[in-house]
């Protein structure tokens, strides 16, 4: 049984490295897709929580030269 579950975590690794280092149009549009979702999303994040963002930040600032002074 152990062989059985290592023989398929490692064609499971073969696959991954084969569509991670696949050249072709596809797997570049996919990653290109994936991208623009990641920076989208993260617009809308910092745009929706930008003064929690900047709250925390300075939270954190102020801690950090008061331990330090």
């Amino acid at each position: 049984m152990l062989t059985t579950v290592k023989s398929k975590l490692k064609m499971a690794g073969m696959k991954t490295r084969n569509v991670l280092t696949n050249q072709s149009g596809d797997q570049m549009t996919g990653w290109l897709i994936v991208v623009l979702v990641v920076v989208v999303v993260g617009a809308v994040f910092m745009t929706l929580y930008q003064d929690s963002i900047t709250t925390i930040w300075n939270s954190i600032v102020t801690k950090i030269t008061g331990l330090l002074s």
